[in-house]
């Protein structure tokens, strides 16, 4: 609901919003555009993103990438932080998480262009990278590197 103090009606910034028990149960938020019709990239990065394996229930690691061009919503970043930080206790494999976040937030904001990228820490002596976007990023649209070092291990 819209207020003096909060115009664009969240329910999480400024208030104590404890962490979900479930993707499915987090509220990810969306506010305007401040340029409309601007094409520019924002990118969120969560460099210890964790979920649980879907079959062992031990913890799994990935430093996440999410890069995208708002249309006419942008994410409110507090909301993704506590959508993010549900999958704690979720279990599902590492293409799973990564493709099911990128399409949550294209859901949820309608982007011009939305890329993620999961690079997952090894388990079982191998890594994991899962990579996935809506489509070829529209021309004029300045895309940096995700600037994630490939797993080289110890040497």
């Amino acid at each position: 609901m819209n207020s003096p103090s909060n115009p664009s009606g969240l329910t999480q910034l400024g208030a104590h919003a404890p962490a979900p028990a479930s993707p499915d149960k987090a509220v990810l938020e969306r506010v305007a555009n401040p340029h409309p019709g601007t094409l520019y990239l924002a990118r969120f990065t969560a460099p210890e993103f964790t979920s649980l394996c879907p079959v062992t229930g031990q913890p799994d690691f990935a430093h996440l990438v999410i890069d995208y061009a708002p249309g006419a919503w942008i994410v409110e970043s507090k909301s993704l932080k506590l959508y993010l930080t549900a999958f704690r206790n979720h279990g599902a494999f590492h293409e799973d998480c990564t493709v099911s976040i990128g399409k949550r937030l294209v859901d949820t904001l309608a982007p011009t262009w939305l890329r993620i990228a999961g690079y997952w820490y090894p388990r079982g002596g191998m890594p994991i990278d899962v990579f996935w976007q809506t489509a070829k990023a529209p021309d004029g649209l300045w895309v940096p590197d995700t600037g994630v070092a490939s797993y080289r291990g110890r040497g």
